[in-house]
């Protein structure tokens, strides 16, 4: 969406540039045969009809049919997300009703991870739903609790039996893209877990209006973490992933009006810190 209004923009301005230089240049022209200043008004009045219908070919040739192709990819893309829909709702009923049947304790546990793969699959769905409406029109920002999005995401996490966390949070309320945040939260948090061993423990906390989530793992060098925001690139290869996770991460927060400041040492762990005070302002005027 943002990338359409841009492009719109630039088309614009090149437009109007161009027309301004067509009528300097039938000014000059007229000055040089020295005709009349009526004579000027006729002729850019002439000017501006021919600027018009060309500004309606140009957009017929070059808009409308970027705009039919949208259209079509956005009813297709209903339609399949549509579909996908049905399956997970007939999935998770399914499971609910089998709970109530089972007394087997080892089909129960089957079943608790089929359901916990639906819940999951669910997430993506979500995910996917709002990856695609992004692209279609600007997500409506709305006012939520960090410390209650923060223990949902870790909750989460802390259902694989992995790393241990220690969260130190309060109340903290921001305006932003809800969906968006809980993104980033997820890719940060795997990360921390990702580059990690198993047994150390990792913080989340708040100090004023920043958020903290730090880290005992590998680290990174100088180098890395001058490269973390590239697309695609990994400090460890070797781990799983396509590298484009701290990319994002940095988009939404530029996005956003959040500060985040990286600290890394090599063999010593990671820091992520994200500055909440503009989001907060935000949520508190529309409070007032």
């Amino acid at each position: 969406m943002l990338k359409q209004k841009k492009e719109l923009l630039l088309a614009a301005v090149i437009y109007f540039i161009t027309m301004f230089i067509l009528l300097m240049s039938v000014y000059r022209f007229l000055e040089n045969w020295h005709l009349s200043e009526f004579n000027f008004f006729i002729a850019g009045i002439l000017v501006l009809l021919v600027a018009l219908g060309w500004g309606y070919v140009l957009i017929v040739l070059i808009f409308a049919p970027q705009k039919k192709m949208e259209n079509t990819l956005a009813t297709l893309t209903h339609d399949i997300i549509h579909e996908l829909n049905i399956p997970l709702s007939t999935i998770e009923a399914n499971t609910s009703m089998l709970k109530k049947t089972l007394q087997n304790e080892k089909s129960l546990k089957r079943l608790q991870r089929i359901e916990d793969a639906s819940h999951r699959l669910k997430r993506l769905y979500d995910e996917l739903v709002y990856t695609i409406k992004k692209e279609i029109h600007e997500i409506e920002k709305e006012c939520f609790d960090v410390k209650k999005v923060v223990e949902e995401r870790v909750a989460i996490f802390q259902e694989q039996g992995r790393n241990p966390f220690v969260l130190v949070l309060h109340p903290y309320e921001i305006k932003a893209d809800k969906i968006g945040f809980e993104q980033i939260l997820d890719n940060i948090l795997s990360n921390a877990m990702k580059y990690s061993k198993k047994e150390t423990a990792i913080s989340v906390t708040f100090k004023g209006h920043m958020l903290y989530i730090e880290d005992k793992g590998i680290g990174m060098t100088m180098r890395e973490l001058l490269r973390i925001h590239e697309r695609y690139f990994q400090g460890d290869e070797k781990k799983e992933g396509e590298g484009i996770g701290l990319t994002l991460v940095k988009e939404y927060c530029d996005n956003e009006a959040m500060d985040i400041q990286i600290e890394s040492e090599k063999n010593k762990g990671t820091r992520v810190r994200i500055n909440l005070e503009k989001v907060q302002n935000k949520c508190i005027e529309m409070q007032e």
